[in-house]
Formats: C-alpha cells, sequence, structure tokens
C-alpha cells in the first residue's frame, strides 16, 4: 500500500523565529498517530533551526531545492550532502517556479534528481502544464517529455524512493484548482506511464501527489481519488491551523 505525504511549501516565507514557531506549533497540534506522512520545507536558512524543533516528533523535513552539482566554487548554491547533513528526507525537485521564474530545464532537474537520489534522499519531482499547453490539449504530450528528460538514466532502484507531483501550473496560487476528475485523470496517466516505463510493482508503489491550491475545502475529495496519494500545499501550509485541519481531512 502506498503511503500518504503531505508536504508543506512554504517557498520564501518565514524568518527563522517564525519558522521555529510554526513547526513548534505544528509538533504540539500532532502529538498523536497521524495516518499521512508530514514534511515542511521551510526556506533555506530555517532548515537547521526547523531539524531542531522538530526533533522528537514525526514531522519529516525537506528541501525546496539543492544544486545540480555536488561541491565547489558555486556561490549561492546547497548541495546534496549539505541537506542529508541537517537530516533532510525530502528535496523538492523541478518545481514550477524554479522552471519559469528561473529557467531550470528538464536536463538541469535531471542533474537534481541524481543529486539527490546519490546521497539517499528522496526527491519529489513536480511536473505540469501551463494554461496555454491545457487549451492546446497537449498536456499528457507535455508531461511525458517532462518525465522522459528528468529520469534519463535513471533505473529501477533508483526510483524506489520516488515522489511526483504533479501541480498543473494554472493552479498554483490562483484559486483555480482542478477538478477532481482532472486530477484522477492525470495521475492515473502518470502512473500508467511509470508502470510502462518500469512495471507494474514500481508504478504501482510511486505515489504521486496534487500540488495546485489545495486548501481545507477540497483537500478531502482531492484525497479521494483513487491515484492521489498525498498533497503538496503551498499557501495554505503557511498557517499551521490550515495545514492541521488540511492534514486531519485527509
Amino acid at each position: 500500500m502506498r503511503k500518504k505525504i503531505i508536504i508543506a511549501n512554504w517557498k520564501m516565507n518565514k524568518t527563522v523565529s517564525e519558522s521555529i514557531r510554526a513547526v513548534t506549533e505544528l509538533k504540539n497540534k500532532l502529538s498523536g498517530k497521524q495516518e499521512v506522512e508530514i514534511v515542511v520545507a521551510p526556506p533555506f536558512t530555517s532548515l537547521h533551526p526547523c531539524e531542531i524543533a522538530i526533533s522528537g516528533s514525526a514531522i519529516l523535513l525537506a528541501a525546496q531545492n539543492v544544486s545540480e552539482f555536488d561541491q565547489g566554487a558555486y556561490t549561492g548554491e546547497v548541495s546534496a550532502n549539505m541537506l542529508l547533513d541537517i537530516q533532510c528526507e525530502y528535496v523538492l525537485v523541478g518545481h514550477s517556479e524554479r522552471r519559469t521564474i528561473f529557467d531550470e530545464t528538464n536536463q538541469i532537474v535531471q542533474k537534481k534528481l541524481k543529486q539527490v537520489l546519490e546521497y539517499e534522499m528522496s526527491p519529489v519531482l513536480c511536473i505540469g502544464e501551463s494554461e496555454l499547453t491545457r487549451k492546446a490539449q497537449k498536456t499528457f504530450s507535455f508531461i511525458e517529455e517532462q518525465l522522459t528528460e528528468c529520469l534519463r538514466g535513471l533505473k529501477e532502484e533508483d526510483l524506489l524512493t520516488f515522489v511526483v507531483a504533479y501541480e498543473p501550473i494554472w493552479a498554483i496560487g490562483t484559486g483555480n484548482t482542478a477538478t477532481t476528475s482532472q486530477i484522477q485523470e492525470v495521475h492515473g496517466w502518470i502512473r500508467d506511464f511509470f508502470e510502462k516505463q518500469y512495471g507494474k510493482a514500481l508504478g504501482q508503489a510511486i505515489p504521486i501527489l496534487y500540488g495546485g491550491s489545495v486548501s481545507e475545502t477540497n483537500a478531502s475529495e482531492i484525497m479521494k481519488q483513487k491515484d492521489v496519494d498525498g498533497l503538496l500545499v503551498g499557501g495554505a501550509s503557511l498557517d499551521p491551523e490550515r495545514f492541521v485541519n488540511i492534514i486531519q481531512h485527509c
């Protein structure tokens, strides 16, 4: 049975003190046993303080990004080894904002995936189409290209800790959540892609998350879809109480 994963992506929000307060509140509110795996992705400056703050809890830590390089003269970059050193379990790779704002290509994303896998963390590969792509009815060919190029050179064993997040760009931060039928259609297609490429067992094992204007009001219906295994939550995760409500709806 696939594990359920709920990730809070804080993006470029919260100072260190604000981050500590937020994860401490989450830790207190989620003191009992949870049915889902709960992951928080603070900004880089807050990763180590949050690691200390969530110690002893079931909350796991994720980084929002990683360098494609292992080490060296790359000013401003953060390596996978550095993230492993502060107990990051997950790393977001290829988020649409990285792709659109910072021009990350599928080839760059592929290099980042290899770095995360080399240091035995779980990559969360983000994929998804723009509004223009969807209107042109090219959603599946676009996602197929993303997956094919990002996964190039990876073997079946590389994907044992892999997570995929489908985040339609047109739904991120816009309030325009995809319908449940649209979400299931794409998630089902993604699972079928992995089954065809890597075998049914692996295709059935990979968690596929949905991200895009997730809130307390839609989380439950989204999570009822057959091939939805979790959520990548943006704005709604900044408020610990809202994020807890989303978790409880799952």
